[in-house]
Formats: C-alpha cells, structure tokens, sequence
C-alpha cells in the first residue's frame, strides 16, 4: 500500500523492529529455545512474515527503478548479528526443523539471495564497498555492524551448513572414478581365496599394471580417504598372489616405486613373508639363495654415503628393522636365511655407508642449525635447504624446529643402526664360542 518513500518507511520499520529484538535475552539450550519464555523465537518468525512481501516487490519489481535499489538496500541491512551472532544452534544431528533461530538464519540468507545479493559474493566483497557516510563516527558505526553480520553470516554457511549447498562447487569426477575402481577391485579380490593368484599372471601387463596404479593412488591422490583405501587394496592384492607371485611383486615395486613409505612397506611385508616362512612352512622364495637377492634391493644406500638420508628415512628404518628381525631370528649354524654368508656385503654395502652418511648429515644439519640461532638473533629472514631443495624466506623459529626435527630422525636412526651392530656382534661372538667348544 506504501507507495512514496516506501523505502524509507520500510527501513525505518525494520530499524526499529531490530532495536527492539535485540534488547530481548538470547535462549541458549535446547530448553529455553522451545519454552522460547521471552517471546524472541516468535518474534523472529513474525519479522520474517513482516519482510517477506517486501523482498517479493522487489523481486516482481523489473524496472530496477531508483525507489526499488532503495528498497533492496534496506533490506540488505536485516542484521545477521542480533541475534544469530550469539545464538546457540541445536545440533545437526537433532531434528534442526524445529530450530527456530535455525529457521530464522536460513531465511534471511534466502532473502538475500532472493534480491540478488548471494551470500558468498557479500563475504568476498565486504571491505569493498565506497564510503556513504559524512561523518566518520557513522562509517565506523555501520562498518562494525557490517563486520559483525558478515562473521555471523560465514559462520551460518561453512559451519552450521545452512544454504551451503548454494555455494558453487567443482566436481572432482576423477575422485568418483577413483573411488569406484577401488571398489570394484576389492570386490574382485574378496572373491579370491589368499595365496591363490598365481606367479603366471603377473606376466600380463593389465595384472601388474593394478598393483602400480595403486602405488600412484596413495602417493598422489590429494584424498586421504582414497590414499588409505589404495593402500588397504595393495595389501589385499598382495595377500592374493601364491609366494613366487609375491616375490616378483616386490622385486617389481622396490625398482619402481622411487618413494621411501612405498618401499618401506614393501620391506615390511618381506618381513612378514620371511617371518612364516621361519615359522610355518617353509618357503623358498624367502629363504636362501632367492631370499638374498632380494634383500639386495633392501639392504643398500642408493647413492651410498651420499644418499638424502632424511627423503630415505622411511626406507632405511624399515631397512633396519628387517635386519634386527633375521639378526635376532635365525642363528648364524643354521644360516636359512642365508644372512650370515652374506654379512660382509651387507657391511660394505649398508652399515659402514649409512655410519659415514649419518655423520656427514649431523654435522651438515648442526652446521645449519648454528647459522639459524646467529641468524634469529639478527631477527632476519633466512632460507633452508631441505632434502636438496631450497625453502625460501622461512623465519629462524620455524627453521629450528625443522633442523631439529631432522637430527631426531637421524638420532633415531644411528640408535637402530648401533643396536643391530651389537646384536651381530653378540650372536657371532656366541657362535664363535660354541664351535671353539
């Protein structure tokens, strides 16, 4: 009915209406907002059924006349601060459609979206808009409340979820294929008993072709979820294939891989392999003379003393951890492993390699750690070099802690290293005894 100043008339309602909701106390438990004692619930429904015809004028409006910008502006001003900034919300788990400040927030972001101010575009260009006031105590006045509803507003959108399926979003359809090939192998593989796929078939390149595709969805793929899924199906591949087929498998991985946890847990499951072999049945393939060649892939630096010995921590505890095992687990008289014939190799081509590397990796990363304490105290800025490449512009604190870091993993390493010496030299001692009795 309002037909000049309507704009004016309208904010000057809503003004008003808003002064007086916000001098109303704030129900926080689940309680107080269905006894709703003050009435605030109710209110905030009534001032939805008071604005909605106006939002629908200016949406039938398609002239974009002067008077209808002026009404879209006053409605742009329904504050999402009072009271949404300190509401407490029920939980999603909850029946949420009965929330009436839930219901309240997610209407007015529908307004607003309805007159052609989307919610995400409001967020990016808050802080943009050109000054409208006179006087400075009235710009900062409207910019604080504007400030305020805009937090309010993000965190109605991207933690309580309201509207949020609004936002534009990129499907990532190579996830969906992803996820659907990994299913569809895991059913496939379920259907096959353990130990059962034989040697012959990784002969075919689709058969070996599945095992290497894994390795590029766990190190690759930037979805945790699919990364860990990639990596419980490699493990169930490998459980399917009959021992030589295992045997070749990790031979194949170990040379093809090029990342330290892939080959780390490739070593691992050698480990498991040799382990019931020595216990259950006997196994060839990781016993003897098949055994050692393929601990020849294991246990050796590739580039020697010079190796990244940080990039390769993974492999080389793992590396360790497997020589403990066959050190502690097999006895140098029986020898089924073939270890002991073959300990001066190892020697010469892992241990003595590995002590000169981590020497010249402490000294290097102590080095680096001093110039980092000099710098810090000239409160400088100072670039790192980590795993050959260079880390610009890293302030001093946060260069310490990953100095620090990397003389623990080296520590942690030399203390392996120390305690498979002492234990071969234990058991050859023992051995040495026992034949001179």
């Amino acid at each position: 009915k309002l037909r000049n100043n309507k704009a004016y008339s309208v904010g000057l309602a809503l003004s008003t209406l808003w002064s007086q909701l916000s001098l109303l106390p704030v129900p926080y438990s689940k309680e107080q907002i269905r006894a709703d004692d003050y009435g605030l619930c109710r209110c905030c429904k009534a001032l939805i059924e008071f604005t909605k015809p106006f939002v629908d004028d200016v949406i039938d409006n398609k002239e974009n006349s002067m008077e209808n910008e002026k009404l879209k502006d006053e409605i742009l001003k329904l504050s999402l601060k009072c009271p949404l900034l300190t509401a407490q919300f029920l939980e999603q788990s909850d029946d949420t459609g009965d929330d009436p400040l839930r219901c309240f927030a997610s209407e007015i972001i529908g307004f607003l979206s309805a007159i052609g101010h989307p919610f995400l575009k409001m967020i990016f260009n808050h802080g943009r808009k050109k000054k409208t006031w006179d006087y400075l105590e009235f710009e900062e006045e409207e910019d604080k409340q504007l400030s305020d509803s805009m937090a309010s507003l993000a965190y109605l959108v991207f933690v309580q979820g309201i509207s949020i399926d609004q936002l534009p979003m990129v499907l990532r359809t190579e996830e969906s294929v992803f996820s659907k090939g990994l299913d569809l192998l895991e059913n496939g593989l379920l259907r096959i008993e353990d130990n059962s796929l034989l040697h012959q078939y990784l002969e075919i390149k689709s058969f070996l072709t599945v095992p290497q595709g894994l390795v590029k969805v766990m190190t690759l793929c930037p979805t945790e979820t699919l990364r860990k899924k990639g990596l419980a199906m490699l493990q169930l591949y490998i459980n399917k294939l009959d021992p030589q087929g295992k045997y070749t498998l990790f031979r194949c991985l170990l040379n093809t891989s090029n990342h330290s946890g892939v080959e780390a847990f490739i070593i691992q499951n050698i480990k498991n392999q040799i382990d019931m072999s020595l216990k259950r049945t006997y196994n060839k393939w990781f016993t003897g003379p098949q055994l050692i060649s393929l601990l020849d892939l294991v246990l050796f630096l590739p580039e020697g003393a010079e190796t990244d010995l940080l990039q390769n921590s993974d492999r080389i505890m793992a590396s360790l951890n497997l020589l403990r095992y066959l050190v502690i687990k097999d006895n140098e008289n029986d020898n089924q492993t073939g270890l002991w014939t073959e300990l001066e190799k190892i020697e010469n081509n892992f241990l003595k390699p590995l002590h000169t590397g981590l020497n010249m990796s402490k000294a290097h990363y102590e080095a680096e750690i001093k110039n980092s304490q000099e710098v810090q105290k000239s409160k400088d800025l100072c670039s790192l070099t980590v795993g050959r490449e260079e880390i610009p512009n890293m302030p001093p604190e946060m260069q310490l802690k990953v100095l620090h870091s990397a003389l623990f993993t080296f520590d942690l390493i030399e203390s392996v290293l120390a305690r498979v010496e002492e234990l071969i030299e234990i058991k050859t001692k023992s051995t040495s005894e026992e034949n001179k009795g």
